[in-house]
């Protein structure tokens, strides 16, 4: 997921990872340079759990100006 935030203070970008840090769903997070702000790679159980994080947890958040999610249809090839 991409994530870009209003804020221009340090205050609310600090404020904003540390939340967004503190979330179980969150199982990567990167801040970027230049756009998006952010990186998030997020774990749920489906789709529906998805939606609630997103709207629920995530979009709230005061900093976030937009997200724009990128969900997998099918894994091809992973290293794993």
């Amino acid at each position: 997921m991409d994530v870009e935030v209003s804020a221009t203070d340090r205050k609310t970008f600090e404020e904003f990872e540390d939340t967004v840090a503190s979330f179980e769903e969150v199982i990567e997070f990167r801040r970027m340079y230049g756009r998006p702000d952010y990186f998030l790679r997020v774990a749920v159980a489906d789709h529906a759990a998805y939606e609630a994080f997103l709207t629920g947890r995530l979009s709230g958040l005061p900093a976030v100006l937009r997200l724009e999610s990128h969900l997998t249809m099918k894994k091809i090839k992973a290293n794993n």
